[in-house]
Parts: structure tokens; C-alpha cells; sequence
């Protein structure tokens, strides 16, 4: 089929594009993300007679880094409606958040709709798979404190033990509230088949848009981070927590994230913004930390039902375009999520300042030394 001028047009115009739009999110790379590191290097001396004020800081400063990822997917029309429990009323509470997997893009998508949450994004923690340790954000994953962990059953037991160590070491002393987790463990696409050969052979409800979470992350940050009256953890076993004088984990934030059609969007498609705009549609449901079980029997039953849940949801959202209604609520009440483009505007210009000034105080040295 011959190809018409107009098409031939569009398809340059969306090349051309995707071709400046990489290269302006590799110079936002470039100066952001060494800028960051540059300004916390610099801080430290405020680290050791201020620690509270050096992590307030860096978690300014990552909040602005998360917001440049995000401003990338909103000016290219890729936004947000929220649906569900409204979260904003637990952003000074610990809370779990516990997230299904699809697709790179997810982890851009929760960038982008934490922004408005208060002091979410700068006080949470994300636990990733390994491999973003070697991508360009992973220095600064590494900085802040998040947990890279291994996948495969012959790391699992170790990293389990790792996660604990981490958390009892970073998680408050850093004043971290919101720690964000992927339980099943990988995408949908690459474990789908697994999880429905283990669901058929455990008498298991079979599932299309979400897996069978794992339960071992989950586990541990539980009881890690609840207080000991709560979720019956023994009381003693959260020193940390004593010292901090915190309440402990509180919340379970179940969110389910949903694309159009069960396409999802990756982080490719974030950056070069070839596909047409889209709305990505998360779901949040709360639960209190007190109503989860500890036990691992109960509790893995308990994380189960919450997948299961998910499935009903995406159902529910590929038949109609929405999810259904809350409990009580006879229609369902959707939030569309906004940014303000000021704001990010203000965001990315201090970044390319900042990129500057590093750059110039870096020339001053070496001439003076050169």
C-alpha cells in the first residue's frame, strides 16, 4: 500500500520529535542527576550536625528529580485519573503501598501521580529490582535509600535479610513514611504463565490481568515497620521504632494501576512520546495495618485476596472504562490528576542553572590550578 504524503508527514513529524525530546531528557539527565550528587556532597558537613535537615533537603531535591521524569510523560499527554479512597489524608502516616507490575512505565506513572500527595515523594522509599541500580537514576535510588532487590529462589532468602537490615537502618532514620512495592515480583507478561501453572496446581483462582503475589518482601516490612501493639507483631522487636517514638507502619495503600485496553506504557514510549495521548487510570484502595494479618498463612491468604481483588477491578475497568463504585457508593467518583506546568517549567530552568553553576565553579578550579 503506498504510503500518502500526509501519513509520510505524520510519521517525520512524530520522528523528529521523539528525536528532541530524547535528546532534551538526556541534557535533563546530564545536569539534574550530577547536580543532585554535587549539591549532597557539599552538604555534608550539614549531615553530621544536622541529619534530620540533610535528609529534608535530599528529599527536596528528589522530589524535583521525580518530577522532571514526570513532566516528560505530562507533556506528552500522558495523565492520570485517580479513582477509589483518597490517599492525600495519609501523607504524614507510614504507609505500604502495594502495586500490580505491567509494564517500566509504571513506576513513571506512580512518579507522576504522588506529586500532589504532600511530602510523599521525598519521604518515600521504593523497593526496585536490582538491574535499575545500573541505570542513570540508580545513583540517586542509591543516595536515597531505596532497596534494590534480587530476584530468583536462590537470592531469595538472602535478600529477604537484606530488606530487613535496610529498613532497620535507613527506613526512619531517614524519616521515610511511604514505602512502595511491586509483591508479584516481575511484569505481568513475563509471569503470567508461571503464576497461572502455580494457581491451577494450588486450586487457585485463575488470573489474566494481575499474578499470585510473593509474600516474603511483604512480610518483612511488616514486621519491621508495624508498631508492637499492632498486627500482632511481639513488642521488642522494632528497636528503631522505640527510638523514633513512631507509630509504626499504619496503612496498606492497595493501588492498581490500569491502561487503556491492557496496553501499557513503558518507559521508551514515556520518553520519546510516539503514542498518542493517554490516560492511565490508578485505583487506590486503604487498609488499616491492624485489620492485616501476621501470620504467614493468614497473611499470604490476605495478600492473595487483595490480587484477586485487583483482577475484579481490571475486569470491571476493560469492560466499561471505569472501576466500579466503593462500598456504599452507588457511582464510582473519578479525580483527574493535574501538574502544574509552571511549576515544572520552574523545575527543569533551576536544574539547567544548576548544571550551569556546577559547570563554571568546576572551570574556576581548574584554571586556578591549571
Amino acid at each position: 500500500m503506498a504510503v500518502t504524503l500526509e501519513q509520510a508527514q505524520r510519521v517525520g513529524y512524530t520522528c523528529l520529535k521523539a528525536l528532541l525530546r530524547f535528546a532534551f531528557m538526556v541534557a535533563n539527565n546530564l545536569v539534574a542527576i550530577p547536580s543532585y550528587v554535587l549539591y549532597l556532597i557539599v552538604l555534608q558537613p550539614l549531615r553530621m550536625l544536622d541529619s534530620k535537615s540533610f535528609w529534608y533537603i535530599e528529599g527536596v531535591l528528589f522530589k524535583w528529580l521525580l518530577a522532571m521524569v514526570a513532566s516528560w510523560g505530562w507533556w506528552a499527554g500522558y495523565t492520570v485519573v485517580e479513582w477509589g479512597d483518597d490517599v492525600k489524608a495519609l501523607s504524614e502516616d507510614e504507609a505500604m503501598v502495594l502495586v500490580n507490575h505491567q509494564a517500566t512505565g509504571d513506576v513513571c506513572t506512580l512518579m507522576m501521580c504522588l506529586q500532589d500527595k504532600g511530602t510523599v515523594v521525598r519521604q518515600m522509599m521504593w523497593l526496585m529490582d536490582h538491574i535499575f541500580k545500573y541505570t542513570n537514576f540508580g545513583i540517586v535510588s542509591l543516595i536515597h535509600g531505596d532497596f534494590f532487590i534480587r530476584q530468583g529462589r536462590a537470592h531469595r532468602d538472602q535478600q529477604l535479610v537484606l530488606l530487613k537490615e535496610h529498613l532497620e537502618k535507613y527506613y526512619r532514620s531517614r524519616n521515610r513514611k511511604w514505602i512502595v512495592l511491586f509483591p508479584e515480583g516481575g511484569f505481568l507478561r513475563k509471569r503470567r504463565e508461571t503464576s497461572q501453572a502455580f494457581a491451577k496446581k494450588n486450586n487457585l483462582p485463575f488470573l489474566k490481568h494481575v499474578t499470585l503475589p510473593r509474600l516474603g518482601a511483604t512480610q518483612v516490612i511488616l514486621k519491621t515497620l508495624v508498631a508492637p501493639q499492632e498486627n500482632g507483631t511481639p513488642a521488642g522487636r522494632d528497636a528503631v521504632l522505640k527510638e523514633s517514638k513512631s507509630k509504626g507502619l499504619q496503612w496498606v495503600i492497595d493501588t492498581t494501576i490500569a491502561y487503556p485496553k491492557g496496553d501499557p506504557i513503558d518507559i521508551q514510549t514515556w520518553i520519546l512520546g510516539y503514542r498518542q495521548p493517554t490516560v492511565t487510570h490508578v485505583h487506590y484502595r486503604i487498609f488499616p495495618v491492624k485489620d492485616v494479618p501476621a501470620e504467614p498463612e493468614a497473611l499470604t491468604h490476605w495478600l492473595y485476596q487483595r490480587f484477586i481483588e485487583k483482577e475484579d477491578l481490571l475486569t470491571h475497568f476493560y469492560e466499561t472504562g471505569a472501576f466500579p463504585p466503593l462500598q456504599g457508593q452507588t457511582k464510582a467518583v473519578s479525580r483527574e490528576m493535574t501538574l502544574s506546568n509552571l511549576w515544572l517549567v520552574g523545575i527543569q530552568s533551576l536544574a539547567f542553572l544548576s548544571g550551569g553553576m556546577w559547570y563554571c565553579i568546576f572551570q574556576y578550579f581548574y584554571h586556578c590550578l591549571f
